[in-house]
């Protein structure tokens, strides 16, 4: 009986009747385009012999969908070792961008008889990803790291 209303429901949304301006009647289907997309990048993040940290672009895929809500990014939020992730659009514009809570240096949550405590867990390499709207005037990624300074600039990619 539920699978039936269901069928019913569904069929009545997908086919609507409109009055043409002849005044006969139109069957018309409504199709709902898949023109959403979903772009998720996916990095590794490694310290080198020296300390220093380095940014490779694993791997990227583009997929149906869209996004829930978007991340709405705060430059008050940037701690020091926090990672900007920005696309570039084609005409050299930020796409939008987005903020990664320092990947090598994770902060975790220990679960003990005393209670919750947290504490920072420095790592030698790490993954992680993000991801962004999909837009076809996507041209770059950049990825810049926050420090004491200012801004560093890690890593650029021409996708």
């Amino acid at each position: 009986m539920r699978n039936l209303l269901f069928i019913t429901v569904f069929l009545f949304c997908s086919f609507q009747k409109s009055e043409s301006p002849s005044g006969r009647s139109i069957r018309v289907e409504n199709r709902v385009k898949k023109s959403e997309r979903i772009i998720y990048f996916f990095f590794k993040a490694h310290k080198d012999s020296s300390g220093n940290e380095k940014i490779t672009l694993h791997e990227t895929k583009i997929s149906d969908g869209k996004l829930k809500s978007t991340p709405f990014f705060d430059r008050n939020e940037v701690r020091k070792g926090d990672l900007i992730i920005t696309v570039i659009e084609a005409d050299g514009k930020e796409g939008a961008r987005q903020l990664v809570r320092d990947p090598l240096n994770r902060e975790l949550e220990v679960y003990e008889k005393e209670g919750i405590s947290r504490h920072r867990a420095s790592l030698q390499s790490a993954e992680f990803n993000i991801r962004f709207s999909y837009a076809d005037n996507i041209q770059w990624v950049k990825v810049e790291k926050a420090t004491d300074s200012g801004v560093q600039l890690l890593f650029t990619q021409k996708l």
